[in-house]
């Protein structure tokens, strides 16, 4: 089974490259991150893709995610939930089995670093709820965080940039505390050069001067299927790249998954104002 989890920078920009990326992956499940559209917006032709059950949590102009499942692996429409943490439609996790995949977009907090605390608070508190109850967890997307200083370049490494500070990194083991893997990590422990992110600017993507902030984190029994996790610096034209698991077999009993309902597409929500980041990109 392959995992896939990429940050799109908005999918109306990236639709070509969403179905690219479904062509040459194949995966399993995919996770998005930044969507920065309604369910209104976003293309019919992913929104309807006929080889994925889909759900889109977004709005116009920032933040948003999205899941789509495969239906060979998956023979009813899952459910699809938000633990009560969620905010800005920043998670949405799909119910599989046992099995809880999520999809995340961690606030970046360069505008309100005590809501992206709460968040990474919330997060790992749920997290460990649902493990105290028996279900096995599958986290992906952009949190936001770099884990340690080897997750910058060089050049970059500044802890008192948010993403980089110590408080940030201690929510992020808490998180992680909770019996959770770091894949991307596990398999690359030491690869100084492992990122996800690049600023839009100087070559930075050319170069490779970037940050690790995409992950895919597994409980211990997904943990123990995993064979490789893979961060596709090349791919797209988004300031993030994939990151790719594949694991030794399903993550999930199909027979076991109870059908969800369609996704209720309600009366288009009033705009916002998009969100900056503190390089003044939109979130």
């Amino acid at each position: 089974m392959k995992v896939c989890t990429w940050n799109i920078n908005g999918v109306r920009a990236r639709e070509g490259d969403v179905y690219e990326l479904l062509r040459e992956e194949r995966p399993d499940v995919l996770c998005l991150q930044e969507v920065k559209a309604s369910i209104h917006h976003v293309p019919a032709s992913l929104a309807g893709h006929e080889g994925y059950w889909s759900y889109w949590h977004g709005n116009k102009g920032y933040s948003g995610v999205a899941i789509l499942v495969r239906k060979a692996c998956c023979p009813v429409r899952p459910r699809f939930t938000h633990p009560g943490f969620d905010f800005e439609q920043r998670i949405v996790v799909a119910e599989l089995g046992k099995l809880r995949l999520a999809s995340i977009y961690v606030p970046n907090g360069g505008k309100d670093l005590a809501a992206k605390h709460t968040f990474l608070e919330a997060m790992a508190t749920w997290a460990q709820a649902e493990l105290r109850s028996g279900h096995d967890l599958v986290l992906c997307g952009d949190l936001n965080v770099t884990r340690t200083a080897n997750d910058v370049h060089a050049s970059e490494r500044n802890e008192t940039l948010v993403g980089q500070t110590a408080h940030e990194r201690g929510l992020f083991e808490r998180l992680l505390a909770n019996q959770l893997t770091d894949l991307g990590r596990h398999f690359a422990p030491d690869d100084a050069s492992l990122f996800t992110w690049w600023a839009p600017w100087r070559e930075h993507r050319e170069r490779n001067i970037g940050w690790r902030i995409d992950y895919v984190l597994t409980s211990p029994a997904m943990s123990a299927l995993a064979k490789t996790c893979t961060a596709q610096r090349q791919f797209g034209s988004s300031d993030h790249g994939p990151v790719s698991a594949t694991f030794e077999r399903a993550l999930f009993d199909p027979a076991m998954v109870e059908a969800g309902p369609e996704q209720v597409v309600a009366a288009e929500p009033e705009a916002r104002g998009p969100q900056l980041d503190l390089f003044g990109n939109k979130l």
